[in-house]
């Protein structure tokens, strides 16, 4: 549609221009004239579609819009020297004459030539894109600034070799008719030549610098939106290569950051994961719990989150990275029981007022301990919700809990989930002191706890994927702890 648009404004203005700085095609027929620029411009366009098919769709995507440029330019070249040749030999027109038709369709045809190769551009990186394509910048390119230094040097130069030849033309004209026109309708004949050479050039020029800006603000765009989900921690992503400039250039390397930095962020939460397990694994050694108690927990905790990440009053909080990290996390629900003593961890039996004391410690003892690393390694998510998690899991709706007493919302959203998973399993487990009770058993104490023990929300939560704890159960269950541990 561009180059539509562009050929058949070079068929409006070419015409008229012609007339207005050649005196030769002045005196022909106007029939003439237009027949014969505009039967060469029209053969130019219908040409261009099937040299475009065999000379720049083939070829590689970094140097098409070059071509583009090139092409064009070169078919409208050959049409002016084709309408100077043929006014030279059919017309006896001098070799000044076809200078001015080659000056006046150069110049047109050089702001649509890169028009249309700035829109190739476009359609490169729409197709870039589309496809999932990467072009490699060569280190040869031709810069961005250079391109624009030749644009606008090229349209200086070319418009000021327009108005020149109007200059002149007007001058010789002026010497012919001296005496036999008043000078007013002579003033008047020149400001309307140089109006119309304004009200094509000033649309051409501002086309191009909008054609451009458009280019630009799309290269831009696109490289500060990846770098947007980059600073939000989103590494998935990439900047299309679709340039052969700078732009493809910052491209690459922006794309060659953004994968190391998923490398990185790979490492590292493979290291937080495998200290996780370390820890939990430290916890577990002491403890007459088996280890399918914590991966059944944490599975309970993820699909609790999961479940309430629409709630309302959930939904701030539960995105896609804290339900990971809840899972992570919850494994260390219990790392302070490394700091009670064995005669009360490991006693066969029920404990004593006096020794449930000393247990309740270990909230504040796994909280403390991780607070310490928080401190080193500064507030990430990852710490922070371990010590919410060990710190408040045995806290109450009601505020009857330990070691703070929080009541409702102050207990943190980790904390309320891994309180409702960390008493159904252990319901639904046997222990020294009590034998496993059923699912319907413990689903009973969990719903008489709603309100008083446990956030309503998270029992209705509960309620719901019912199903989905006794899958987990069963799967995890303790006389496959050694696969599951294995294998998870």
């Amino acid at each position: 549609m561009r180059a539509k648009l562009h050929y058949l404004a070079m068929m409006v203005v070419m015409p008229v221009y012609g007339i207005q700085v050649c005196p030769f095609i002045e005196d022909l027929n106007p029939f003439e004239v237009i027949a014969s620029i505009d039967g060469l411009l029209l053969l130019m366009f219908l040409v261009r579609r099937p040299l475009y098919a065999r000379a720049v769709d083939p070829t590689p995507l970094a140097g098409q819009a070059l071509r583009a440029f090139v092409l064009e330019l070169a078919l409208l070249i050959t049409a002016a020297l084709v309408l100077s040749a043929y006014n030279m030999v059919v017309h006896d027109f001098p070799l000044a004459s076809g200078f001015k038709i080659l000056v006046g369709i150069v110049a047109m045809g050089f702001f649509a030539s890169a028009d249309l190769a700035l829109e190739r551009e476009r359609l490169i990186a729409s197709k870039v894109e589309r496809e999932g394509l990467m072009l490699v910048p060569s280190s040869d390119f031709f810069p961005l600034t250079s391109k624009l230094a030749f644009s606008a040097g090229a349209c200086t130069l070319l418009l000021v070799s327009v108005f020149t030849l109007l200059v002149i033309k007007d001058l010789d004209w002026l010497v012919a008719v001296s005496g036999t026109i008043p000078l007013y309708e002579a003033r008047l004949s020149i400001l309307k030549e140089f109006g119309f050479a304004l009200l094509v050039a000033l649309p051409e020029t501002v086309n191009i610098i909008l054609s451009f800006s458009r280019n630009l603000n799309m290269f831009l765009m696109r490289e500060n939106g990846v770098l947007e989900r980059v600073t939000a921690g989103h590494y998935d992503t990439h900047v299309p290569i679709s340039s052969n400039d700078e732009f493809g250039v910052m491209a690459a390397h922006t794309n060659e950051m953004i994968q190391r930095i998923r490398e990185r962020t790979n490492e590292l939460n493979r290291t937080r994961d495998v200290t996780i397990l370390t820890l939990a694994s430290l916890a577990e050694t002491r403890d007459n719990e088996t280890g399918a108690h914590i991966l059944r927990t944490q599975r309970y905790v993820k699909a609790l989150a999961e479940y309430l990440r629409t709630h309302p009053r959930f939904a701030g909080e539960l995105d896609d990275e804290t339900i990971d990290l809840l899972y992570k996390s919850a494994p260390l629900h219990d790392i302070g029981k490394v700091g009670v003593p064995d005669a009360i961890l490991l006693k066969p039996g029920k404990l004593t007022a006096e020794e449930f004391v000393v247990m309740k410690g270990h909230a504040k003892i796994g909280a403390e301990a991780l607070e310490i690393a928080e401190k080193e390694f500064g507030s990430n998510s990852f710490l922070r919700l371990a010590r919410e998690i060990s710190l408040t899991h045995h806290e109450k709706w009601d505020g009857s809990g330990y070691p703070a007493g929080l009541r409702g919302d102050e207990i943190p959203i980790s904390g309320r989930l891994m309180a409702v998973a960390d008493v159904y399993d252990a319901l639904i487990s046997k222990r020294v002191y009590k034998p496993a009770f059923s699912h319907a058993k413990a689903m009973e104490i969990i719903r008489e706890g709603r309100g008083r023990h446990f956030d309503p929300d998270v029992i209705d939560a509960m309620n719901a994927i019912e199903e989905t704890f006794c899958k987990i159960a069963a799967d995890f269950g303790d006389d496959r702890e050694g696969h599951q541990q294995g294998s998870g």
